[in-house]
């Protein structure tokens, strides 16, 4: 783990659908970096796909911790997305799933990395945590899309 890289994502949405941003931290060995962004028209949801999508298009190491509050991107990309393309993408309730284009992207992204997937409490004691959920809320705030 100590040659890994580490990342924090988190995604906001004033509204929801709304103004939305996203960030992440990358930390790895020399450096610490936050990357963020923003949508004028979003959900929640998208914000913190996006979060982890920009990270790994960033990244080029193979071996990445992703720490993530939302319990929606880590399910959806452990076990959901696995029924999810054996019915064509629908969920089990038979309707299309929601954000598709975001999950075929962090699908493709993920291919050929080792990622170990933790989910922390939102809103608690953990200050990375607490970082990137500070500047996806600028980031939404900010936008001037």
């Amino acid at each position: 783990m100590k040659d890994d890289i580490i990342v924090y994502t988190d995604g906001a949405c004033s509204g929801n659908p709304g103004k939305g941003g996203w960030a992440a931290l990358i930390i790895s060995q020399q450096d610490e970096e936050i990357i963020s962004g923003s949508e004028k028209e979003t959900t929640n949801n998208r914000m913190e796909l996006m979060a982890v999508i920009k990270s790994l298009l960033k990244i080029k190491s193979n071996k990445i911790n992703i720490f993530t509050d939302s319990k929606y991107v880590k399910n959806g990309i452990e076990d959901w997305i696995h029924k999810w393309k054996q019915n064509g993408w629908m969920t089990a309730n038979k309707q299309p799933v929601k954000n598709k284009d975001l999950w075929v992207e962090l699908d493709k992204l993920r291919e050929n990395k080792i990622i170990n997937w933790q989910w922390v409490k939102g809103h608690s004691t953990n200050r990375y945590n607490n970082l990137v959920d500070e500047a996806a809320r600028k980031a939404a705030q900010d936008q001037t899309n």
